[in-house]
């Protein structure tokens, strides 16, 4: 989970936090998301399958929250537990702007498996990757 502080919670304590900043980032509830990083959550932070903030929101189409995640220095290209990135869950759900937010953000069209480009070719949307 990467919390080098954890602000003395427990390992339960801070398991909890973790999973409802998840919630937070899935439902792109971005002002409350926003607070915990305040609080000193990482931007980083991951779940036990290896999921960012950023992917989630990412994968659940919420734009805004991508973009504030990023603005907080979440890293674009960080891949989950099964190789794939953020850009590559976008443009599997379809959720052009948050594309868009990650290609302006410098995601790597070529990280993950399967990578963003061979996700955009099976999907038909080559033309989001096409700055």
């Amino acid at each position: 989970m990467d919390m080098d502080n954890s602000g003395g919670l427990t390992p339960e304590q801070t398991e909890r936090v973790v999973a409802v900043a998840m919630d937070l980032a899935r439902e792109g509830r971005t002002e409350q998301l926003l607070e915990f990083l305040a609080h000193g959550l990482p931007a980083d932070v991951r779940d036990p399958a290896g999921n960012t903030l950023l992917m989630l929101a990412a994968y659940h189409g919420h734009a805004d929250s991508v973009r504030a995640l990023i603005r907080h220095g979440a890293d674009p290209d960080l891949r989950n537990g099964r190789d794939q990135s953020p850009l590559a869950g976008a443009l599997f759900k379809g959720a052009d702007d948050v594309v868009t937010v990650l290609i302006e953000a410098g995601a790597d069209l070529d990280s993950g498996t399967p990578t963003a480009r061979a996700t955009a070719a099976m999907f038909g949307r080559d033309h989001l990757l096409a700055g």
